[in-house]
């Protein structure tokens, strides 16, 4: 199956309320949690994100609790973001800030609380990630405004190069004093559902692709790799048995 079968399938689905949405995101929903946190957190595991979005706890757990509120958060996430995805609500700075708070509450480091970051807002302060360190602060709240208005007034026909292009400049603008990937995966699906185009679960397995096409835009400005990886990841997304084993009893 190609990528363009996989779309025509999504699209088949015609989904028009929140219910079709839920049924059709069923398994996609604990999977994309899953490796979308894990790409950050390697604490996380597919046990402890089906135990939530399933039953609302894990027990036992003698983990770091962030990787609990980062699984808790993404399932609050989802939920604020099906009924979003029916209204066809376009991306705006509120949203995205919204979507922030949302994924980021209770993971802030005390670091960042001491220089004043919370969740939910903008940067205050530069943070590098790799060689880059993104926009500066101040510059942030216009740069995302640019941007959310390109790819809303955008009314050609390649979505998912639209969508490519959103995911690749916010990750360069990094609003955020955290949790800027994880913002940027969940806002890249967004963009491609509003617009009735299947979503992808970039998998952790192949992060270093991932991160290799991010550099690549930093450095050239170019999207066309990046296109072909969310080709793949959503033909794997969407081919492969999304379904892991039932969890046993211990």
């Amino acid at each position: 199956m190609d990528y363009n079968e996989v779309k025509k399938n999504w699209q088949n689905k015609k989904i028009t309320d929140e219910a079709d949405l839920k049924i059709a995101l069923e398994n996609f929903r604990i999977l994309f949690a899953y490796n979308s946190n894990k790409i950050e957190n390697p604490m996380t595991t597919y046990h402890d994100t089906r135990e939530i979005f399933e039953n609302g706890r894990v027990e036992n757990y003698s983990g770091d609790l962030r990787t609990i509120f980062e699984i808790q958060n993404q399932k609050e996430c989802f939920h604020f973001l099906t009924k979003k995805n029916i209204e066809r609500s376009p991306l705006d700075e509120n949203l995205i800030k919204e979507i922030q708070g949302i994924l980021m509450k209770g993971c802030y480091d005390q670091t960042r609380y001491e220089k004043g970051e919370r969740p939910g807002q903008y940067k205050i302060h530069d943070y590098v990630v790799g060689d880059e360190v993104g926009i500066a602060p101040e510059d942030v709240a216009d740069e995302i405004r640019d941007l959310c208005q390109q790819v809303n007034e955008y009314e050609g026909s390649d979505i998912l190069t639209a969508a490519a292009f959103f995911h690749l400049s916010f990750e360069a603008v990094h609003p955020f004093a955290d949790g800027n990937g994880r913002v940027g995966r969940t806002l890249l699906n967004y963009y491609l559902m509003i617009h009735d185009y299947p979503p992808t679960i970039i998998y952790n397995e192949d992060k270093a692709t991932y991160y290799m096409a991010l550099a690549a835009f930093d450095k050239t400005g170019k999207i066309d790799g990046f296109i072909a990886f969310l080709r793949e990841q959503t033909v794997k997304t969407w081919t492969r048995k999304n379904v892991l084993p039932k969890l046993k009893n211990p």
